[in-house]
């Protein structure tokens, strides 16, 4: 099987690879995250996705051969609004106190760069979330965890947040950043297969 880049840090798409047994290695693009504000909430995650792949392409030295990179996406949207990761604990409180009660989408988009045809295919995935109605002290109590800390819309569904979610029409896998379904069934299509 041959490894993959992954354009990604996060240890939770890391944990998806492992549980598909993909040998991959890291390397952490720096991309700019800003799109404009005409773009739907649902289409950023590709384009991101998207850049993300191509800076890992353009950063390894031309004559490499390079099989196959790996970029992912998540974000949290709610009326129209994007929730990414917060950048400190009074801002995920903030992104609780919009979410609880309510129902949300997680938006996950995958970008895999095949390197014998120098192309780029993508898949989207989108999952709701309903987090129940949260009082301020749960809030508070979450928010002092810490597990909001690198995460889209401030929480974790494998983590305490799951106090919190009554349910769910989608895969936890999207909300943690990494769909399996969509990254199989991309990988398949693409001509890479984990069954051997």
């Amino acid at each position: 099987m041959e490894p993959i880049i992954l354009a990604s840090s996060s240890p939770r798409r890391q944990e998806i690879l492992k549980l598909l047994h993909i040998s991959y290695q890291v390397i952490m693009p720096n991309v700019d995250e800003t799109v404009e504000d005409n773009i739907p909430p649902e289409k950023v995650p590709e384009i991101l996705a998207r850049r993300k792949v191509d800076a890992v392409v353009h950063m390894l030295p031309s004559n490499q051969e390079i099989p196959w990179v790996l970029g992912a996406d998540t974000i949290v949207t709610i009326d129209g609004k994007i929730y990414g990761k917060p950048q400190n604990q009074d801002q995920a409180v903030t992104f609780l106190r919009d979410l609880q009660g309510r129902t949300h989408s997680v938006v996950t988009a995958i970008a895999l760069f095949k390197g014998r045809t120098h192309t780029v295919a993508t898949t989207t995935a989108i999952t709701k979330v309903t987090f129940n109605a949260m009082t301020e002290k749960e809030i508070e109590w979450y928010a002092d965890t810490g597990d909001w800390h690198g995460a889209a819309g401030g929480y974790r569904i494998q983590g305490l947040a799951s106090c919190f979610i009554s349910s769910i029409e989608g895969t936890d896998s999207c909300v943690m950043g990494l769909p399996i379904f969509e990254l199989y069934d991309i990988l398949k299509r693409q001509g890479y297969s984990i069954l051997e």
